[in-house]
């Protein structure tokens, strides 16, 4: 089973973690994240960054999501990622969670794959008539 690592601001992290809880109806395993605050040492937080890699990784590779490409935690995994042991992707959200989740048993390339095409369809533009169909 692929290993999953969320890298983002605040508590971001942990409420996509509680609201995957939710969700998925238990709490996943080999699921972990790390928040970065203003005042933090990006460079402290690599080394615990590396450490939840490694615990999250038992054989299968590990996919670190990020909340903001180009931010801290985006760049800190940019410093993590090995091509094929430990991709990264920057956007997260809880469609893609979920996705991510639900397809961890692929590879992992198919699983970034699986992950951004889930947070791209997460995100959708509704008004109020798409919504009274399911009242």
């Amino acid at each position: 089973m692929i290993g999953i690592l969320i890298i983002a601001h605040g508590t971001l992290g942990e409420s996509l973690m509680e609201c995957a809880n939710h969700v998925w109806g238990k709490e996943p395993q080999q699921l972990a994240c790390l928040a970065v605050s203003i005042h933090d040492d990006p460079n402290l937080l690599l080394d615990k960054a590396s450490a939840l890699v490694t615990s999250l990784n038992s054989g299968d590779g590990v996919l670190v999501l990020s909340d903001m490409y180009g931010a801290t935690p985006c760049n800190m995994v940019g410093k993590l990622l090995q091509a094929g042991v430990v991709e990264g992707i920057a956007g997260v959200n809880l469609p893609m969670l979920i996705r991510t989740l639900t397809y961890r048993q692929e590879p992992l390339m198919t699983l970034v794959e699986k992950a951004v095409s889930g947070g791209r369809e997460g995100v959708v533009h509704f008004n109020r008539e798409s919504c009274e169909r399911y009242d």
